[in-house]
């Protein structure tokens, strides 16, 4: 990350780039529950269907068991009820939510890529 830092330094376009391919939508599933949680608090229902549209299955399992039941049915219902979507309006959309994973993960929020360091 000290590298990404220094690119950024010295070209900010650059190392947003090189972060947006770093880190996708599917790795949404190594954020741990809480963060999952804290990121949803921030995010609209229309914008979370959209995004789950194009994603992983295991995205989506990791966004409905951070719900509570009811919601998730409501989710699923919304993810059925949407017709076919443009890919470009689904990775929008995914790009804004990653975008709103990055703030809060400045914000120490929450941690992306796997949880950092073991908890004892």
């Amino acid at each position: 990350n000290d590298l990404l830092e220094q690119i950024k330094e010295t070209d900010e376009d650059m190392g947003t780039q090189i972060q947006d391919l770093m880190f996708v939508f599917d790795n949404l599933v190594d954020v741990d529950d809480r963060g999952i949680q804290a990121l949803m608090r921030e995010v609209s229902t229309d914008l979370l269907v959209i995004a789950l549209k194009g994603a992983d299955n295991a995205v989506q399992e990791k966004i409905f068991k951070n719900m509570s039941k009811r919601a998730a049915e409501l989710l699923r219902d919304d993810l059925e009820a949407k017709g076919p979507m443009k890919v470009s309006e689904v990775e929008n959309s995914q790009k804004e939510i990653l975008t709103i994973a990055r703030r809060l993960a400045d914000a120490g929020e929450i941690v992306l890529g796997g949880g950092g360091e073991a908890m004892v």
